[in-house]
């Protein structure tokens, strides 16, 4: 296949995908510099958070989902379901492989490499935060990832759906095996929320306004008119959100940029690796690239949300469990960008019809 055909991320967004990691690093460093110095910008905007989940994150989330929901047509998630082969490979990465990876990858480091630098009862408190994002695959910012790689919407819907019914039965027994621990109370206000503002409204929302427009203007007005009105929200949202995730962690960051940079090193081994086992098994199965992107990335990335909120409840507001967790939602969009960008430049392995 040609480079002109190649449906790449620099193609689809222009000045933004060619400068990407420019324009990540800006709004990182302006994330950093408002919550050093401009801190009541995200003092204030912490103020708007219920069950653990900051609503202006939410909104913006929702900003970048909007777009995909749109493109789903309803009658394709029927059909969804009867391909299960992306669905196994979601699965059997998500539950069988990650969190025990994840595990045995934090461990080594944590323990082993960086107790020069870590002590072990810190060294414990960090491996069992980087578990609990190992057990808890993402359910929001994964459609942002299918979007960008031209993910098939339906499929990467049913993935999440069935990823968050998993989640309700597989996630205590998991990490109470992994960590040792029985206490483990799953915050269902957290999951709840997040399924309905991440999942339920988008959907939707994408639905009303798909069923709309196309009754107003036709099919054709709505393919290739309205959709391309929304070709840059994704990206704008991303870098809004990336902005007020670091200046709500400025200060963590700065006030620890040693163990952060420790604590990093394991989590971003651990997401390239499930990526590469999802994506290469999708390969060998000679899946559709709409089909295995999503497959891979739902895999690799992780829902923060509820691993930050269990996290604190079991181990403490200043804990190492709990800044592991917020490591891990620090290194996910840069890294999760970098496997976009991975996923199409390989798009010509796999199958396109």
């Amino acid at each position: 296949m040609s480079r002109l055909k190649e449906n790449n991320l620099a193609n689809e967004m222009g000045v933004f995908g060619r400068y990407l990691t420019l324009w990540v690093a800006l709004c990182i460093l302006l994330g950093l510099l408002i919550g050093k110095w401009i801190p009541i910008i995200p003092e204030t905007l912490s103020k708007f958070e219920y069950a653990n989940v900051s609503i202006p994150v939410a909104i913006l989330i929702w900003l970048m989902i909007y777009p995909m929901m749109l493109k789903v047509d309803f009658t394709s998630i029927v059909k969804a379901t009867k391909r299960p082969k992306g669905l196994t490979i979601t699965t059997v990465t998500n539950w069988l492989i990650k969190p025990f990876t994840m595990y045995l990858i934090a461990a080594f480091f944590l323990k082993v490499v960086f107790k020069l630098w870590i002590t072990p009862d810190l060294a414990n408190e960090y491996l069992a935060g980087a578990v609990l994002l190992g057990a808890a695959p993402c359910t929001a910012m994964v459609f942002v990832w299918s979007h960008l790689t031209k993910g098939d919407p339906a499929y990467t819907l049913v993935q999440v759906a069935v990823n968050d019914l998993i989640l309700l039965l597989a996630f205590t027994p998991i990490v109470a095996i992994l960590l040792g621990v029985t206490n483990i109370e799953v915050p269902y206000d957290t999951l709840f929320l997040s399924v309905v503002l991440f999942v339920v409204i988008p959907l939707l929302g994408g639905f009303l306004s798909r069923k709309y427009i196309v009754k107003r203007k036709g099919l054709d007005y709505f393919e290739n008119s309205f959709l391309k009105k929304f070709d840059k929200t994704t990206i704008i949202g991303l870098f809004l959100t990336l902005i007020i995730i670091f200046s709500f962690q400025g200060k963590i960051i700065l006030n620890n940029p040693l163990h952060i940079a420790l604590i990093a090193i394991p989590l971003t081994i651990q997401t390239f690796l499930i990526f590469s086992i999802a994506y290469i098994w999708a390969k060998a199965w000679k899946l559709k690239h709409n089909i295995a992107a999503p497959a891979a990335l739902i895999g690799a990335s992780n829902f923060f949300e509820l691993a930050v909120a269990v996290a604190i409840a079991l181990f403490g507001l200043q804990s190492g469990a709990a800044l592991a967790t917020v490591v891990g939602v620090l290194v996910e969009v840069p890294v999760m960008l970098t496997l976009v960008r991975i996923a199409n430049n390989t798009r010509y392995w796999f199958k396109t019809t």
